[in-house]
């Protein structure tokens, strides 16, 4: 079976920084949790470019593709092939910046239009790191947003473990500006900082538990879910059970 794809999303203008930070370390803890049977990718936004959608649905004339040429295209084939996305970002003007907020406005209307109008249930597990500046910049609110995005898209949001992320993985960096300042208040033993970690760390972990138990029940379920037709972007991503595996499922 091949493995799962995990696409680590670093929606920061800063190619490095804090949100790359948390990122990798969720990344990394995703990678632990699934082992071979999870392939894990990065991006970062600060790389690409990417312009904000005009709304003149060219893209519903063209397949779902954008007469805006830069790297949009790039990322949605990234973003659609994943079985599961993992964003990280910070918190710009209680909310996300506008580098991420440009893909996610021209990817809904590119997917819509590529898949012919129909909404389906993607069923792609998604999670959220969030950091800011201040202890109350809006970092939930941000969150927020994107749980909202996911749900658009069909997906799945996944939180990391109560207490430390309720519905994302979320910190700040005590009013500190530079690239490196939430892993220096780790190496302090900040208590706020480490608390950002952890939750970035169970994060990952629940994010890459979440993809094979979606992948394990789409398998099991193949056949029920492609009769079902509100599901085949998620079954795309699926290996179709051999004639034996579908023969047992139909006896169950």
């Amino acid at each position: 079976m091949k493995p799962l794809s995990l696409l680590g999303i670093c929606g920061s203008p800063r190619p490095t920084g804090n949100s790359r930070y948390l990122l990798d370390i969720a990344l990394e803890e995703a990678q632990r949790a699934a082992g071979t049977r999870m392939q894990v990718e990065t991006v970062n936004l600060a790389r690409l470019k990417i312009g904000p959608c005009m709304s003149c649905y060219t893209c519903g004339k063209r397949n779902g593709e954008c007469f805006i040429q830069d790297d949009f295209a790039f990322l949605r084939d990234k973003w659609a092939a994943a079985d599961a996305v993992i964003y990280s970002i910070p918190v710009y003007h209680l909310g996300i910046p506008g580098q991420l907020k440009c893909f996610i406005d021209r990817l809904g209307n590119s997917l819509w239009s590529y898949y012919g109008g129909v909404v389906a249930k993607s069923l792609r597990v998604i999670g959220i790191i969030v950091q800011g500046a201040h202890i109350f910049a809006g970092q939930e609110q941000a969150a927020t947003q994107l749980i909202h995005h996911a749900l658009v898209m069909g997906g799945i949001p996944v939180t990391g473990d109560p207490w430390e992320s309720y519905i994302a993985a979320a910190g700040w960096t005590r009013c500190g500006d530079r690239k490196n300042s939430l892993r220096k208040l780790v190496d302090q033993g900040d208590e706020d900082a480490l608390v950002t970690v952890r939750a970035a760390r169970s994060l990952g972990r629940r994010v890459a538990q979440m993809a094979l138990l979606v992948r394990a029940g789409g398998q099991a379920l193949y056949r029920e879910l492609a009769e079902d037709g509100g599901y085949s972007i998620f079954l795309q991503r699926l290996e179709q059970p051999t004639e034996q595996a579908q023969g047992a499922q139909g006896k169950e």
